[in-house]
């Protein structure tokens, strides 16, 4: 049987998502394997909507794992839908918990860069307080603030 669709470069337009991302997806099975005639992919539209919901998901900071567990769910879920939404659920708190970690972590990477910055312009240190905060050398208290 022959699905009707369009070439990968329409995809990529109509998505906003990069050819080699299209490929890279299919290639790890995150989208299906497209219909070729001759060397060309054809998609569908159901492969439109399926690659927007992993850059959709992509965007949110899921890890493609956990794309891959979302979009089982779509599939699978029960009749009412409860598990499936509980499953989802679950996925989406752990992904939650892994953005709230990033976000500490770019907070201190702020507070150190600007302690870094503010050094250079008290005149205070020696040499240069960016490079010996990259070196290790400029000694930082223990939430990674400079003197």
């Amino acid at each position: 049987m022959t699905r009707q669709g369009f070439a990968i470069g329409a995809l990529s337009q109509q998505s906003e998502c990069n050819i080699e991302t299209i490929r890279y997806y299919e290639r790890i099975g995150l989208i299906p394997r497209a219909e070729r005639r001759g060397r060309y992919r054809y998609y569908t539209n159901e492969d439109a909507d399926r690659l927007r919901f992993i850059k959709r998901a992509r965007s949110l900071g899921f890890a493609i794992e956990e794309i891959r567990d979302l979009l089982r769910l779509t599939k699978s879920g029960s009749d009412d839908g409860i598990d499936a939404c509980a499953d989802a659920k679950a996925i989406a708190l752990l992904n939650l918990n892994n953005v709230k970690a990033r976000l500490d972590d770019l907070k201190r990477m702020e507070a150190v860069l600007t302690d870094a910055i503010g050094a250079c312009d008290r005149d205070i240190f020696r040499g240069c307080p960016i490079l010996a905060t990259l070196s290790g050398t400029y000694k930082t208290d223990e939430h990674g603030n400079l003197p």
